[in-house]
């Protein structure tokens, strides 16, 4: 073994068991998201997306989150037939609430990227209507309890309120928070790709977890200046999400993407710049992005999707790899990622 690999980091295994905050669920610190078993970008027949969910079983990972919104239908339809073999206290299982899937309604424009492709292929007819109302929010868990094929959610989260952040507190949480004193669910939150309305959330409401998408990076730190330090005042745990920044970080090629669209230049010579790097120690861009997050104490888990068997063992293999010491250096004294990031082992 060389004096390099010898001083690598090693974190937490795929697989390691982890206390999700304050609450009583235990999660692998790589959990398994439903976006792209949902058709996101790409179709994927559902013997595909069975095989894929049977290969994170394989490979340990007993954390899966999806939403209604996830191939509007599909995600939870197929999550929930690929989970239907396995014991249901030996997983935990994560949707979320804020958006109704109805035939009746128009198209969202949500639904439809900025060139006008939808984002989910093979979708079904159906269109989203938001709705964070309490009865909006409990329809929302009965027809994704149906969908799953199961009889409880562990964690359900207020998906994306952007535009409905007094709603999501006046009605939203208040339902969740009702349902979590009645233990239909385990634990409540939100999931979003920005942290403003994540940090009104957690000074103005009791959420128990956020699951965040994109903003805590390989690619971009901003949730250190305010958000990841709230969490920590307030016991909040948070799952990281889209930590290949919508593939940029996974592949900064042409048709490269970044918050669901095509990524600009600038970030695309950035994600270069941070695989360069990464190149020179022997490391894959992609293990560096996995395993970033996990060093923040707040972080419990990362959330990353697959849409196929070869994708799952190639994560399982990048999240477990060893990281030189010596590369977290370089990219901060490159200014690529920010001084006090914490990195390296997780104590």
């Amino acid at each position: 073994m060389s004096s390099e690999r010898q001083a690598a980091s090693v974190g937490p295994r795929h697989d390691t068991p982890v206390r999700l905050g304050r609450t009583a669920l235990t999660v692998t610190a790589l959990g398994f998201g439903a976006t792209a078993i949902g058709g996101m970008y790409t179709a994927v027949s559902d013997d595909d997306a069975l095989d894929t969910v049977a290969a994170a079983w394989e490979a340990g990972l007993r954390y899966f989150d999806t939403a209604p919104q996830y191939g509007r239908g599909n995600g939870e339809r197929r999550l929930g037939s690929g989970l239907a073999p396995y014991r249901r206290d030996d997983y935990v299982l994560s949707s979320k609430v804020g958006r109704l899937l109805r035939a009746d309604a128009e198209p969202h424009p949500d639904d439809f990227d900025s060139t006008g492709q939808p984002y989910d292929a093979g979708a079904p007819d159906v269109a989203t209507v938001y709705d964070y109302s309490r009865d909006g929010v409990l329809r929302s868990i009965e027809e994704s309890l149906v969908r799953l094929g199961t009889d409880r959610l562990d964690i359900a989260l207020v998906h994306d309120p952007d535009d409905y952040v007094d709603d999501a507190l006046a009605t939203a949480f208040p339902t969740l928070i009702e349902l979590r004193e009645q233990k239909v669910v385990t634990a409540i939150g939100a999931g979003m790709n920005q942290t403003a309305a994540l940090e009104r959330f957690a000074r103005e409401s009791d959420p128990d977890m956020f699951l965040l998408a994109g903003r805590y990076t390989l690619l971009e730190q901003t949730a250190l200046q305010t958000f990841l330090p709230l969490c920590g005042q307030r016991g909040i745990a948070v799952v990281a999400g889209g930590v290949f920044n919508s593939g940029l970080l996974a592949d900064a090629g042409p048709r490269a993407r970044y918050n669901y669209d095509p990524a600009p230049a600038d970030l695309v010579t950035r994600a270069n710049q941070l695989s360069a790097v990464c190149g020179r120690h022997g490391v894959p861009l992609k293990a560096a992005a996995l395993q970033f997050p996990l060093a923040h104490p707040c972080v419990a888990a990362v959330l990353t999707g697959a849409r196929s068997r070869g994708e799952i063992t190639e994560n399982v293999a990048l999240f477990d790899l060893p990281i030189p010491d010596d590369l977290w250096l370089e990219l901060k004294s490159e200014g690529l990622v920010v001084e006090d990031a914490p990195t390296g082992e997780r104590s």
